[in-house]
């Protein structure tokens, strides 16, 4: 049974749904496979749809077609295998988003793989967001716990994941295009899954096979932006070029192909067209949105309250939907105050929230496409005209959780946090608005 107007929750929950379900690796990956190459086929890959995608092409891969490699995914993101399906593609789990070990050996593995290839081999690369930090190999003079200490400092300092993917890019001996190199001279074939504003492929999972256009003083220039440190021999090859990453026209990537399956705006357009279905008007701001979690909550409250008191051109009842990938930026915290909890999206809900200021008629769901917010167990949650009240009624502020970035703590106990599990795709944030008419108002 479809959802209503009478269920708000409900029906933001079946469009997240068809969200999710647009970028499918198994829905998007036919169209784009190369055929059997004379020689032998080797797949790798990395990124938190990386289990699903293996699987896919498994699915679909001639039978008769050599077929093996190795792909790296989240840990608990390998989704079950269907039942007759075997096994050529190695899936191995690592930790996300601060990289470990069992990342740090994947990588070595999979360098290793690449090795002798011939112009008859073909390389059909597996990408997808959280590729960077499961496909870690530090560069010379830079130990796994330095990459792991930028790593957190990255995630809090208030990067945009451009400026995180630049810093990490430089300091890799895989990332950047350098494992398109390594591939050489064998065809190199990327199949990618945006979770990037813009779909730079060259940005997704820091581009292992993408050459790149940034350079060692761009890295230079965010470490020392937001005051993040490397060691001296490190910041001495950056100042130097030494650890410059392969450019484009770089002859060893040439006749390489990067190849886009799902992309955050196709399932935008799903999400608009299951909105439609059931009479309702979608609109798509962008799926290019970037800033501060909590600000950008703020935008979308006070776009949504214009269209609420018809102030707006967009007319009630109507859906707004929103992409991209905000940024959290980490405050400070007294030793005695327990850590706040929670990721981008349920930071956007607490600013939506409280910019709402309980507004009638105006619900919202916003969670991350691969059913994880952060490090926590759910994928983001929901805010209704009465979250503030309900809130209250529990002793909660939402400006105390804002302070100390504990979106967990505040929506956790009022039931409205969104817990789906790995979904096994990832296209990043996904936000939708439901503004209904007062005739048509329910309180839920």
């Amino acid at each position: 049974m479809s959802p209503s107007l009478q269920d708000p929750r409900a029906l933001l929950r079946h469009l997240y749904d068809a969200a999710v379900r647009r970028a499918l690796p198994l829905h998007n990956t036919s169209a784009f496979l190369p055929p059997p190459p004379k020689g032998r086929t080797v797949v790798i890959g990395a990124g938190k749809a990386g289990g699903a995608m293996a699987q896919a092409v498994e699915a679909l891969w001639p039978a008769e077609a050599p077929l093996s490699g190795l792909v790296v995914t989240r840990y608990h993101h390998t989704p079950p295998r269907p039942s007759g399906l075997r096994e050529r593609i190695e899936v191995v789990e690592a930790s996300h988003p601060v990289p470990d070990a069992a990342g740090l050996a994947a990588a070595q593995r999979i360098l290793q793989l690449v090795q002798g290839l011939t112009a008859d081999d073909l390389v059909l690369c597996l990408i997808s967001g959280g590729g960077s930090a499961l496909l870690t190999l530090p560069c010379d003079g830079l130990t796994l716990e330095d990459k792991q200490r930028i790593n957190r400092e990255l995630l809090n300092s208030g990067a945009h994941i451009g400026e995180m993917n630049t810093v990490r890019k430089h300091l890799s001996r895989i990332k950047g295009g350098r494992l398109a190199a390594a591939c050489a001279p064998a065809q190199v074939v990327t199949l990618t899954i945006s979770d990037v504003p813009g779909d730079d492929v060259s940005v997704i999972a820091s581009g292992p096979t993408v050459a790149d256009a940034s350079t060692c003083a761009d890295a230079l220039a965010i470490l020392d932006r937001y005051r993040i440190a490397v060691p001296v021999p490190v910041r001495a090859a950056l100042e130097s070029g030494e650890l410059e990453t392969p450019k484009p026209g770089d002859p060893r990537l040439a006749g390489h192909d990067t190849r886009l399956i799902a992309t955050p705006q196709q399932s935008l357009e799903a999400a608009a067209e299951a909105a439609r279905a059931l009479g309702l008007t979608a609109h798509i701001l962008s799926d290019e949105i970037e800033g501060e979690s909590r600000e950008v909550g703020k935008v979308h409250a006070a776009l949504a309250r214009s269209v609420a008191l018809g102030r707006s051109t967009f007319q009630a009842p109507c859906v707004l939907l929103s992409g991209g990938e905000t940024t959290v930026t980490v405050r400070p915290r007294a030793e005695d105050q327990p850590r706040g909890r929670g990721g981008r999206a349920g930071e956007f809900c607490l600013g939506l929230a409280q910019a709402l200021g309980g507004q009638a008629n105006v619900w919202a769901i916003a969670a991350d496409t691969d059913g994880i917010d952060g490090i926590e167990d759910n994928a983001g949650a929901l805010v209704a005209p009465d979250t503030l009240a309900r809130a209250a009624a529990k002793g909660l502020k939402v400006s105390q959780h804002l302070e100390r970035n504990d979106a967990y703590g505040f929506f956790e106990p009022l039931g409205d946090l969104v817990i789906t599990g790995p979904t096994h795709t990832n296209v990043n944030d996904f936000r939708a608005l439901l503004v209904v008419t007062s005739e048509r108002s329910v309180d839920h």
